[in-house]
C-alpha cells in the first residue's frame, strides 16, 4: 500500500508518458519563447521545436516555481487522498526554486495543518534529480513510510554522478554559467568543455578537450573510473536535441566500454535547454561521491 506521494517539476526531464506510469507529478514549469508563454509538456516533439526557435536566435526565459504555485500543485494532490507528499526538488545551487518550496511548505501546513511534506535539495539538475524520483517511487511502490525514503535519498543524491559535453558555450554565457572569453576560446579552437556538478551541485568545467569525438571518450574514461557496479545499474543520458545516431552511439559505448546493463535516454526539457542550449548531451549514473 502506497504511503506517500512523489512530486517534483518537469525540470526533471523524465517524460510524460513515464511520470504517469510511475505516479510521479511533475509541475509543468514555465517558459517564454518569442514573446509568447508556454507551460511544458515534457514531450519530445515540443523540445525539438523550442531547440529549432534556439537556432534561429530565440531566447527563452524562463521562471522558477512561486509558493503558491507549490501550494496549488500540493493542494490538489493532497486532497485526493491525504497522503504525504515527498518533493524532490532542483538543485539550490542552481535554481531559488528549493527555497521556494521550503517557504510554500510552511504556509502550505498553515492551510492543511494535518499534512506532511517532505522537501529534498536534490544538488541535481536534470534527469539527475530525476532519477532520485524514480528511487522514490520504488520505495513508495515498496510501502516504505516517507521518512526511510527521504533518508534515503538524502545518502543517495552524493552519488549521483554527472559527465556532460557541448560544442556551443554560446548559451551557457548566455546564462552566466561560462565567460564570454572562454565561450570565444572554445568555439574558435573547436574546444568541447567537460563538466560536471560538485558536491553542492554547482556547475564545474573540468577539463577541456579539442573535439567532440575526443570528448565523449574521455567522458568514457571518467565514468569508468568513477563508477560503481555498473553491470547492476542503467546509465541515464539526456540531451538536448543532439542527433539520434550520435545519441545511440553515445548510450552503446555505455554499455559497451562500461558495462551498464542498459540506458535510459530522454531529452532535456527548456527549464533546462533554456541555459544550455541545442546540442549538449550528459551522463548520469551511480558512481563514487561527488567532490
Amino acid at each position: 500500500m502506497e504511503k506517500f506521494h512523489v512530486t517534483t517539476d518537469s525540470g526533471c526531464d523524465l517524460p510524460s508518458t513515464f511520470c504517469r506510469e510511475r505516479k510521479i507529478y511533475a509541475y509543468r514549469m514555465k517558459y517564454t519563447i518569442d514573446e509568447k508563454e508556454y507551460t511544458d509538456s515534457m514531450e519530445p516533439e515540443d523540445c525539438v521545436s523550442f531547440y529549432n526557435k534556439m537556432r534561429r536566435g530565440a531566447v527563452p526565459r524562463t521562471s522558477q516555481m512561486t509558493p503558491y504555485e507549490f501550494i496549488d500543485f500540493w493542494s490538489e494532490i493532497w486532497e485526493k487522498s491525504n497522503l504525504p507528499i515527498v518533493h524532490i526538488a532542483m538543485g539550490s545551487a542552481i535554481s531559488g526554486t528549493f527555497a521556494n518550496a521550503l517557504i510554500a511548505k510552511e504556509l502550505f501546513l498553515e492551510e492543511h495543518p494535518k499534512a506532511q511534506v517532505f522537501v529534498v535539495d536534490s544538488t541535481l539538475a536534470s534527469i539527475g534529480y530525476g532519477m532520485l524520483c524514480i528511487f522514490a517511487a520504488d520505495m513508495r511502490d515498496l510501502g516504505k513510510a516517507p521518512e526511510e525514503c527521504v533518508n534515503r535519498i538524502e545518502s543517495l543524491k552524493i552519488l549521483i554522478n554527472t559527465y556532460y559535453t557541448t560544442d556551443e558555450l554560446k548559451y551557457l554565457h548566455r546564462s552566466g554559467r561560462v565567460k564570454r572569453a572562454e565561450a570565444i576560446i572554445a568555439s574558435t579552437l573547436k574546444i568541447n568543455p567537460i563538466l560536471n556538478l560538485d558536491k553542492e551541485g554547482y556547475l564545474i568545467v573540468q577539463e577541456k578537450v579539442r573535439g567532440r569525438k575526443r570528448a565523449f571518450n574521455r567522458i568514457m574514461e571518467i565514468v569508468k573510473e568513477r563508477v560503481t557496479d555498473p553491470s547492476s545499474q542503467t546509465a541515464y543520458i539526456c540531451h538536448s536535441d543532439c542527433k539520434s545516431e550520435e545519441v545511440e552511439a553515445f548510450s552503446q559505448m555505455l554499455i559497451d566500454r562500461i558495462g551498464f546493463k542498459d540506458t535510459f535516454i530522454s531529452y532535456i526539457g527548456p527549464t533546462i535547454g533554456s541555459h544550455s542550449g541545442p546540442g549538449l548531451i550528459a551522463a548520469f549514473f551511480i558512481g563514487k561521491p561527488r567532490e
